[in-house]
C-alpha cells in the first residue's frame, strides 16, 4: 500500500543544468534515512522550470540508484500533455504519477472527472492525484475523488487543502486500498489520525530520519512518540514555508552543505530577514551550529 514518508525532492542545479553530484548525495541520504519514496518534478523540485531532457535525465539517473518508491510529477493543465509526459515516465520505470489538478483554466468537478478518467485510460502506472488549491484555483471535492477512486490505476490523492473535514469526507468515502497522503508537513499527524497514510513531505529534504519515525509511530498507534516528534518537526515545518516552496528548503539544504545552485527564475532568493528566521530554526533543531 502507499503509505510512509515520501519526501518532494529538491533539484540541484548548475550554471546550465542538473547537478547530479548533489543529487546522488541526496538520493544516497533518502536511501538510508527510512525514506518512503521519492518525489521528482513537483513543486519543491521547481518542475516548471526543468526542460524536457532534463526531466528524462532526472528520472534516469535517479531511478538507477533508488532503493524506494520512484514517484514522478507529471500533471499539466493540458490533459494532452499531462497523458504524455505521464507515458515518459511509466517507460522510464516510475512506480506512481503525481498529478495534479489543472491550474489556471479553474475546471468543474464534472471537467475534473474527464481529465483524471481520461488519464487512467491511456495509461498503466498507479496515479496519485493532488490537490492544491491554492496553487491551482481549483478543489476537487469528495464525491470526485471517491468517484476517480473507482479506476483501478487512480490509487490516492496527496490532500493540501488544509480542510480536514474534507480530508475526513474522502478517508470514509473511498476504499481502503485508497491512500490519502498529507501534502502539508503540519497537518501530516492530525491527517494520519483520521485516517491518512502518510505524507509527501517538503521537511523531509532536511530531517528525513525525524519525519520517517514521525510518521511510523503514528501509523502503528505510537501516538505519545509520534506527538514528541511532531511538536518538534512542526517549527522547522513552519519555517520553510515563510516564503514561497521551494525557496525556504533549497536555502536550508545549502545552508547545511548541500550545492543546490540557484533558485530558476522567476523565483528568487530568499529575503536577508527570512534567511536569519530559517537559520535560527535549523540551529534550534540542533542542525547547525550558532558559530556556523
Amino acid at each position: 500500500m502507499l503509505e510512509g514518508s515520501i519526501v518532494a525532492l529538491s533539484t540541484p542545479f548548475t550554471d546550465n543544468g542538473i547537478n547530479f553530484s548533489t543529487m546522488e548525495r541526496l538520493i544516497h541520504l533518502h536511501n538510508g534515512s527510512g525514506t518512503s519514496g521519492i518525489l521528482l518534478l513537483g513543486t519543491t523540485g521547481e518542475s516548471p522550470t526543468i526542460n524536457e531532457d532534463e526531466r528524462s535525465e532526472i528520472i534516469r539517473f535517479t531511478k538507477e540508484r533508488i532503493k524506494c518508491s520512484l514517484i514522478v510529477g507529471t500533471g499539466t493543465n493540458s490533459t494532452y500533455k499531462t497523458i504524455e509526459m505521464t507515458k515518459e515516465a511509466e517507460d522510464l520505470g516510475a512506480d506512481y504519477a503525481l498529478v495534479i489538478t489543472p491550474y489556471y483554466n479553474k475546471p468543474t468537478q464534472s471537467g475534473l472527472k474527464r481529465h483524471f478518467e481520461k488519464l487512467a485510460r491511456a495509461v498503466n502506472i498507479p496515479i496519485i492525484i493532488y490537490n492544491v488549491p491554492t496553487r491551482t484555483g481549483v478543489n476537487i471535492l469528495p464525491e470526485t475523488v471517491n468517484y476517480l477512486s473507482m479506476f483501478d490505476n487512480i490509487v490516492g490523492i496527496k490532500e493540501a487543502s488544509g480542510n480536514l473535514r474534507q480530508i475526513t469526507e474522502i478517508i470514509s468515502s473511498t476504499e481502503k486500498d485508497f491512500s490519502l497522503l498529507s501534502g502539508d508537513d503540519m497537518l501530516t499527524l492530525p491527517i494520519i489520525s483520521v485516517g491518512g497514510r502518510g505524507v509527501i513531505s517538503v521537511t523531509a529534504n532536511i530531517v528525513p530520519e525525524d519525519v520517517s519515525k514521525m510518521v511510523n509511530y503514528a501509523l502503528n498507534n505510537e501516538l505519545k512518540a509520534a506527538k514528541v516528534l511532531n511538536e518538534k518537526l512542526y517549527y522547522l515545518s513552519r519555517t520553510l514555508f515563510i516564503e514561497t516552496n521551494p525557496i525556504p528548503v533549497k536555502t536550508a539544504l545549502k545552508m547545511l552543505g548541500y550545492n543546490m545552485g540557484e533558485l530558476r527564475s522567476p523565483l528568487s532568493e530568499m529575503g536577508s530577514e527570512n534567511r536569519k528566521k530559517l537559520k535560527e530554526a535549523l540551529i534550534n533543531y540542533g542542525l547547525l551550529s550558532r558559530g556556523h
